[in-house]
C-alpha cells in the first residue's frame, strides 16, 4: 500500500479520511489497498482499492465511491459501495465483450 500526500493532513482532510476509513471497514475490509492519498486539486482523499473502486470524501463530507471506466476516462460517483461493484461490472462487461 502506498500513501500519498498525506505528509500533514489539515482538519477537513482528517475527517475525511476518518470517513473513507469507516466506509473501507464496512464495506470491503478483505479487499487489498493500492493506495491512500489525497488529491491537491480535486480536495479528495481517497483509498484506491487494487480492482478498481476508490472510496473518496471531500472536505469531510460524506464518502463517494467512484469507478473509473479507463477506456473513455470516465468517472462514475455512486452512493453505496454495492452500486460501486454493480457499476464495475457493467463496465468490464462492456470493455471485454
Amino acid at each position: 500500500m502506498n500513501i500519498y500526500n498525506l505528509d500533514n493532513p489539515a482538519y477537513l482532510e482528517a475527517r475525511g479520511l476518518e470517513k473513507v476509513w469507516k466506509a473501507y471497514a464496512d464495506n470491503c475490509s478483505s479487499e487489498d489497498i493500492m493506495e491512500v492519498g489525497f488529491n491537491a486539486n480535486s480536495g479528495y482523499v481517497y483509498i484506491a482499492l487494487e480492482f478498481g473502486i476508490q472510496i473518496a470524501s471531500a472536505f469531510g463530507q460524506d464518502v463517494d465511491f467512484i469507478v473509473t471506466d479507463f477506456e473513455t476516462g470516465e468517472e462514475f460517483f455512486e452512493e453505496t459501495y454495492e452500486d460501486a461493484e454493480a457499476k464495475l461490472e457493467d463496465i468490464n462487461t462492456k470493455n471485454y465483450a
